[in-house]
């Protein structure tokens, strides 16, 4: 579907949500960034896993990609507060190693891989480069990142820590990383916005989102068009 249709549907679309929502919608779109993604590796705890998600939306991050190498990612919807609804969540586990080929995609999207792990080359967030795209890899519950996304990594990243315990709580870690690092994206003089084309294809899936039985609307709608041509 061309940008022309997408933006016809998407008006009339959004006639079926009331002009509060459209608002809330035009208003959220801008601060959300693709320029910043996170990867999560074999996290399975619900709690964590839904966690993590609304930290995302909270800080404006539209794409989480999901690894599922023996771990699947569940959600609890408490925690969540529906914030699943407004991300793009991407899952990989149909390869025998899923965690590089993730790695693979994501580099071919023109980010480099920053795996958060206490590393002896390792930046802070508030050291680290965002002049290019970052994905930033979290590692799972128990034992951090696997060997692989560890040797794979472009560069690494961890959080100063003062205390006895080893290491924060996964979606502690996402929390406090995401917020600085998109606190000084947003400072710089990067295109960290989306672009036309994005903004549009992300404000169509959350309208999509908001309407019950969409996929009759949009079918009988998307034939009329195509009958008017």
């Amino acid at each position: 579907m061309d940008n022309t249709t997408k933006q016809q549907l998407l008006d009339y679309l959004s006639t079926f949500l009331t002009e509060e929502r459209q608002a809330l919608f035009q208003r959220i779109v801008k601060y959300r960034t693709k320029h910043l993604t996170v990867v999560l590796e074999d996290i399975y705890q619900p709690h964590n896993a839904s966690a993590v998600l609304r930290t995302c939306d909270l800080t404006g991050v539209l794409d989480v990609h999901i690894i599922e190498n023996r771990n699947q990612y569940e959600l609890n919807p408490e925690v969540a507060l529906g914030s699943s609804k407004w991300l793009n969540l991407n899952t990989y586990n149909e390869q025998e190693n899923n965690t590089l080929d993730t790695f693979k995609k994501l580099r071919a999207a023109g980010y480099k891989i920053i795996a958060t792990t206490p590393h002896k080359n390792s930046q802070t967030p508030d050291s680290i480069d965002l002049s290019e795209k970052c994905a930033l890899v979290f590692g799972t519950e128990l034992t951090g990142l696997s060997e692989p996304a560890i040797h794979d990594a472009d560069e690494y990243l961890r959080i100063p820590m003062y205390g006895f315990t080893e290491s924060y709580n996964i979606s502690v870690s996402a929390a406090l990383v995401l917020f600085t690092l998109t606190e000084r994206m947003r400072k710089k003089n990067i295109n960290w916005q989306l672009s036309e084309s994005e903004r549009l294809q992300t404000l169509l899936d959350w309208t999509r989102r908001s309407i019950n039985k969409v996929e009759g609307i949009e079918k009988r709608f998307l034939e009329k068009i195509k009958t008017e041509e």
